[in-house]
């Protein structure tokens, strides 16, 4: 039974898609189903959700528009974007480690950070 299937069991369905990798071209775990009457649309949501489809339970709700999601992790505040790290001049009393400015690029051995600039 396909996403499309399961739904018209419970009523009109009026278009469904599942979301597909662009790269891969196989899915992302997600998808989308329109149903004009709401009722029915309920009625699926219930009777779909945590339920078996193909070999995966599916979890199935009321999409929401971008502004009313909660937000799904807190964005650091990066500043400028400017990344990278900043070199030379003065920086304060450092006792006996003076100025520890310069190129900060490549790190070798840190790959566990990402590839964002800046550490």
């Amino acid at each position: 039974m396909d996403l499309r299937a399961a739904f018209e069991a419970h009523g009109t369905v009026s278009s469904a898609s599942v979301i597909l990798d662009k790269f891969t071209g196989k899915s992302r775990g997600f998808g989308f189903v329109e149903m004009p009457n709401r009722e029915e649309a309920l009625a699926a949501i219930a009777a779909l959700n945590e339920k078996d489809l193909k070999g995966r339970t599916i979890r199935v709700n009321e999409a929401q528009a971008r502004e009313d999601r909660p937000p799904r992790r807190e964005r650091r505040d990066w500043g400028d974007g400017g990344g990278g790290g900043g070199g030379g001049g003065y920086r304060g009393d450092r006792g006996d480690r003076g100025d520890r400015g310069g190129y900060r690029g490549d790190r070798g051995d840190r790959g566990d950070r990402g590839s964002r600039g800046g550490y």
